[in-house]
């Protein structure tokens, strides 16, 4: 843990050190070193500390949301952007812009009802047909109610070019241009999901040995899912409303928390909190520069360097069942 600490640190180092703009890692680490440079001051304080603050709490929401929505569906590919949580949240927001809402005011409200339906109808369908039973066919429904969501996001874009002014970056996920207020705005939907994650983690551990053992240990099982699907919808849907809909990060950063932690939940959501903003923040350095001065997307970087994890999972010769 102390490693991954050390790590995030000097990521977020980074982060503020490498950008767009003519502040470069030289001028960047004398300003902190105490120098005086106003354009320095502005491009490292205005504009890369509050996208890095962005990050971390984006990378934790995102990491613990996947960890706990794969514990509740006992299934390793279980993740908020597969699943369409993400894509409802983001269906949510193109709708109320669509019906004359400002983003700036109800984004975070409505990311986060988006996101609630999203995780309800997904785990719904695998609950009440047995999809959840296999990891491969709850995938399939997920992609596909993903899928449809999008398009129909697509579709009301097209038809509303107000919408699609306002929403148009926002909506391929990106932390660029982010203001510190809209970190502030999501922080009392954090502190509440933290709350309900550190009530939940004892019970969600007796879960996973099953509802009969959950049950005599003085656990209402149903009463945990719902709890924790909520969770989701509130980390999910705030992460959502600041930085767009962020794919394959909820799927990675439990995989690899599991890999230190091992298969105990508590232990894998301790894991989570640096390993998410780990993950976030360098690939959100890695846009600023792989086509400078450009930048790329953090959800499009995200997608190309998660769809090749999740075929590797796929393609495990035996797929581990939480």
């Amino acid at each position: 843990m102390l490693l991954l600490l050390t790590a995030l640190v000097a990521v977020s180092l980074v982060s503020l050190l490498i950008g767009a703009g003519s502040v470069g890692p030289g001028r960047a680490l004398a300003l902190l070193s105490g120098a005086q440079d106003s354009e320095a001051h502005f491009i490292v304080w205005e504009l890369r500390a509050p996208r890095t603050l962005m990050g971390i709490v984006v990378g934790m929401a995102l990491g613990v949301a996947g960890a706990l929505l794969q514990a509740v569906a006992r299934n390793p590919l279980a993740e908020p952007g597969l699943l369409g949580v993400s894509a409802g949240a983001a269906f949510a927001v193109a709708l109320a812009l669509v019906l004359g809402a400002s983003a700036a005011t109800l984004r975070i409200s409505v990311a986060q009802l988006g996101a609630l339906v999203g995780c309800v109808c997904v785990l719904s369908v695998a609950r009440f047909h047995g999809v959840g039973n296999d990891p491969i066919r709850l995938v399939l429904a997920g992609a596909a109610f993903s899928g449809l969501l999008a398009s129909l996001t697509s579709l009301i874009l097209l038809y509303d070019q107000r919408a699609a002014d306002e929403i148009r970056f926002w909506v391929i996920g990106s932390l660029a241009g982010r203001r510190l207020d809209d970190l502030f705005g999501v922080l009392p939907s954090m502190l509440i999901a933290s709350v309900m994650v550190a009530l939940i983690a004892r019970p969600l551990a007796a879960l996973a040995l099953g509802e009969r053992v959950a049950s005599g240990l003085g656990h209402h099982p149903n009463l945990i899912r719902w709890l924790v699907i909520a969770c989701v919808a509130l980390l999910v849907g705030a992460a959502t409303a600041i930085a767009g809909p962020i794919a394959f990060v909820g799927l990675v950063v439990p995989f690899v928390a599991r890999a230190f932690a091992g298969p105990d939940i508590r232990r894998t959501l301790w894991f989570c909190l640096p390993i998410g903003p780990l993950i976030v923040l360098a690939a959100d350095i890695i846009s600023r520069v792989v086509v400078a001065p450009s930048e790329l997307p953090l959800g499009v970087l995200t997608a190309l360097c998660g769809a090749p994890v999740l075929i590797a999972v796929v393609r495990a010769r035996r797929l581990p069942m939480l």
